[in-house]
């Protein structure tokens, strides 16, 4: 039987300002999937969040962008907006940037990865989920995962996996993908991904095709006066048997590199690894952080969550992003902690700029 894997993700409203979800809108989400679940619409769910994004967790046997599912998150998402609204959170709807559902929730504002495969006899994935940052800031650590013998052994010892992986690589403005492999192709891939802005991985495929990892990254699309397809992604790994084994897929994440999308979406700053009770960016919105959801899939259930980041390994890793964000703080509105001008055009900065432009003479 085929399990298809879906994680959805909206912010509809932050709790205080952009620093978590509060508990209702969580309490809305989980009734209305148990009620799917009960009609037998999906296998099972988990409902969570990280910072102010709400992130739905499913499982079913409808396939890839299935009508039927991404309509049941819009109307989720639709409901803890009135939930939202009715607490006057912050943001409320902020990402249901189309008037309705059409058919497919991609592109209406909510981020969505999905992945579709036959189960193993033991199939673990890590789900991860991030506030605060944009789609390339998944690049590193899936190039360090699916790439850098550096960092996964197994690419060096293990059998199925020392062929290597195939990259498919979007260009976020013109929506066209290019599919690299590597190790022999791996400069190449370099070339593009090292643009985290412009080239994002959105898929990780085994030499012999089958799926490895997903990023909810699609091509920008302006809707309502607002780029949506850039912030805050999840990811989805699977691990062992095959594919790279846990340890190697979390241990990219203790180095917190750098990622655009703090304050306004429009500083860089460090992404940090923490529990899920430590997902609540608070100074100066941030930094922006990073929650790490295990779980073993059987017979399409979600066993689990473990949460994978709470462990004293990654203190080190969290202690590197509080001295990177004082260093990238005292910059203030200056660059290198500030974005440059061209990724600025997909935040507020426009509308300060058309303001001066008559100064120009």
């Amino acid at each position: 039987m085929k399990i298809t894997l879906s994680v959805i993700k909206a912010d509809i409203g932050g709790y205080v300002g952009h620093s978590s979800v509060h508990p209702r809108l969580i309490e809305t989400a989980e009734r209305m999937l148990s009620q799917a679940q009960e009609k037998g619409e999906i296998i099972d769910f988990f409902v969570t969040r990280v910072g102010d994004d709400l992130q739905l967790i499913l499982t079913h046997t409808n396939g890839l962008e299935n009508e039927r599912i991404h309509k049941l998150a819009w109307d989720v998402f639709e409901a803890a907006t009135e939930v939202a609204k009715e607490l006057k959170l912050y943001g409320a709807g902020q990402d249901l940037l189309a008037d309705a559902f059409s058919g497919n929730i991609k592109g209406l504002g909510p981020g969505v990865a999905e992945i579709e495969f036959e189960e193993r006899r033991s199939d673990p994935v890590v789900i991860f989920m991030a506030d605060k940052t944009s789609p390339g800031a998944w690049n590193l650590p899936l190039f360090k995962i699916f790439a850098d013998p550096f960092n996964t052994a197994g690419l060096v010892i293990d059998p199925k996996m020392h062929p290597g992986f195939v990259f498919e690589v979007l260009d976020v403005h013109t929506g066209k993908m290019a599919r690299i492999s590597t190790p022999e192709e791996m400069y190449d891939l370099l070339t593009l991904i090292g643009s985290v802005e412009d080239y994002i991985i959105k898929n990780v495929y085994r030499k012999d095709g089958e799926i490895a990892a997903t990023a909810s990254v699609e091509k920008l699309n302006l809707i309502a006066g607002e780029y949506v397809g850039k912030d805050d992604p999840v990811l989805i790994v699977r691990c062992q048997s095959g594919f790279p084994a846990l340890g190697e897929v979390l241990e990219p994440f203790a180095f917190p590199h750098l990622v655009a999308g703090w304050m306004r979406g429009s500083h860089f700053g460090p992404l940090m690894p923490v529990p899920f009770h430590h997902a609540n960016p608070t100074r100066f919105d941030g930094p922006p952080r990073v929650i790490a959801a295990g779980f073993q899939i059987a017979e399409g259930k979600l066993i689990g969550p473990r949460d994978l980041f709470d462990d004293p390994a990654f203190d080190e890793a969290r202690h590197l992003a509080n001295v990177i964000s004082e260093y990238m703080r005292r910059m203030g509105p200056f660059e290198p902690h500030r974005v440059g001008p061209d990724k600025l055009e997909y935040t507020t900065m426009p509308q300060v700029l058309e303001k001066l432009k008559d100064r120009f003479q």
